[in-house]
């Protein structure tokens, strides 16, 4: 993929860039053959990047037209409005103090340019600021508070706020941000590139290996050229066309901010951030279903406010307690007197101020409905785990255990469970997710929408096979040929 560098002035850069094409932000925002160029990386170098300023454009047209801008539109906003200097400084606090600890000063201003700074000793730091914030030229600025430093701003800054004495060290950094390889194709057949972000030691992995295999030799029979990545492959994202996440999802976490980056870059992404985010919360979940007249269990959202007592009232006993951001039968309890639920309620209420109350539906199994671009995909009978309740029995220390897995056709799954699953899934979008239902007297209760389902060998793809994998890799083709931005 060719690389070029837009910028108000292109006669800035003579002498410094060889063998760096620059160009001109009038030319590229008005010249056809820009608006017809494919397969672009644009880097964005305008004096300034204010709403609806040039920068901002260049940016904004960049995507419109395919290529790949740095800084994104998504990332000039999340600079000017969003908690982005918080969410940097908490996560990578540690290698903030290590880095500065030496430090004399009460402040300290730090400049990035494409991930470095003209000391080396600073490289760490410089990369996990430009992971975060992903544009050519970053200043970020440190205080010192009570001992310990702390990241007080980042922002995107201009071409003309670089000293002079920075100049040759950001032309050679450019130059070599610029002319490194990015991706390694292993043939011409593949048209597009697929990232599968996967987590080393992950107990909960929604695929095992033979069925990442398999994703894999489905994407290269689609014309996917599939890669496995991990958590430090963050500053590479940009490089790909697809990401699907294969690594359990938490919005606290960096499946999130991958599917946020990911997205931002113009990539086809399964979780995108926002399924992750409703997905991860049964109580946004809880609201959902009441207002679309969704058949559920009885269902209460809890404060700290609310009487024990009014729960059995509302809802007998056992009731079922789950945290908002529970997931895989974690952060989930059953409680069978007034006693254990005052005692749970306050414990899950120290970490949220919310919690999920539900009445108890006793299941020998649930049902699990695969829902992938908002038609049903497959059918499992998630049966309990031996001598426990649910379908994980998350209690036992160590290795966790887990009920059998029943697929059946989807022809052969009852009508009312595949059709309420698959409205649950076009609730939340148009991504892959798990649908969970409990069975009762001919009704087929919601229970929740999960994003990242799993897909194991031998279990969920027992009856589809390959053509599970496939059906996956169909919905990343299919939408990677559609969208103007995917353009070839």
């Amino acid at each position: 993929m060719k690389s070029v560098l837009v910028t108000e002035r292109p006669d800035s850069f003579a002498g410094g860039w060889h063998g760096v094409q620059v160009v001109s932000a009038h030319e590229y925002l008005t010249s056809p053959r820009w608006a017809a160029e494919r397969r672009l990386r644009v880097y964005n170098l305008c004096r300034t990047y204010g709403y609806q300023r040039t920068g901002w454009y260049v940016s904004l047209l960049a995507a419109a037209r395919g290529h790949r801008p740095m800084p994104s539109v998504e990332t000039i906003e999340d600079v000017r409005i969003s908690p982005v200097v918080r969410i940097a400084s908490e996560s990578f606090e540690d290698l903030i103090h290590r880095t500065l600890a030496p430090l004399q000063s009460e402040r300290f201003d730090l400049s990035v340019y494409f991930g470095r700074n003209l000391a080396r000793r600073y490289d760490r730091l410089c990369q996990a600021l430009f992971d975060q914030v992903p544009a050519p030229l970053l200043r970020a600025s440190f205080v010192r508070d009570d001992g310990e430093w702390r990241l007080s701003a980042v922002r995107i800054i201009a071409m003309s706020e670089v000293p002079d004495s920075h100049q040759e060290f950001l032309a050679r950094r450019a130059r070599e941000y610029l002319t490194a390889p990015r991706t390694r194709r292993r043939a011409r057949r593949y048209r597009y590139d697929l990232a599968l972000l996967v987590g080393e030691g992950d107990e909960e992995a929604p695929s095992d290996p033979r069925a990442l295999k398999s994703f894999a030799r489905a994407a290269e029979q689609l014309g996917l050229d599939p890669t496995f990545v991990d958590r430090s492959d963050y500053p590479r994202i940009a490089e790909f066309d697809a990401l699907f996440i294969r690594e359990t999802t938490r919005v606290d976490h960096h499946t999130y901010r991958f599917a946020r980056r990911a997205e931002a870059e113009g990539l086809v992404v399964i979780d995108d951030p926002r399924s992750i985010v409703q997905c991860a919360n049964k109580v946004y979940q809880a609201e959902l279903f009441a207002r679309a007249g969704l058949d559920a269990p009885r269902t209460r959202v809890v404060d700290r406010t609310t009487d024990p007592a009014s729960l059995v009232d509302a809802l007998g006993l056992p009731i079922v307690l789950k945290v908002p951001d529970s997931a895989f039968s974690r952060g989930v309890s059953r409680v069978d007197s007034l006693a254990a639920l005052a005692e749970s309620l306050a414990q899950m209420l120290r970490d949220s101020d919310l919690v999920v109350a539900q009445e108890w539906v006793p299941s020998a199994w649930d049902w699990r409905i695969g829902v992938l671009g908002r038609e049903p995909l497959f059918a499992c009978k998630y049966h309990m785990a031996p001598g426990h309740w649910q379908v994980a029995n998350a209690a036992r220390k160590g290795s966790r255990r887990f009920g059998r897995v029943e697929t059946l056709d989807l022809a052969s799954a009852p009508d009312k469970a595949v059709e309420a699953a698959t409205r649950a899934g076009r609730l939340i979008g148009d991504g892959f997710y798990g649908v969970d239902l409990k069975e009762l007297d001919g009704r087929f209760l919601l229970m929740e929408v999960n994003d990242n389902p799993n897909v194991d060998a031998g279990c969920e793809d027992a009856v589809l096979g390959q053509e599970l994998y496939l059906a996956v890799m169909r919905y990343f083709r299919t939408h990677l040929d559609r969208g103007p931005e995917h353009s070839r």
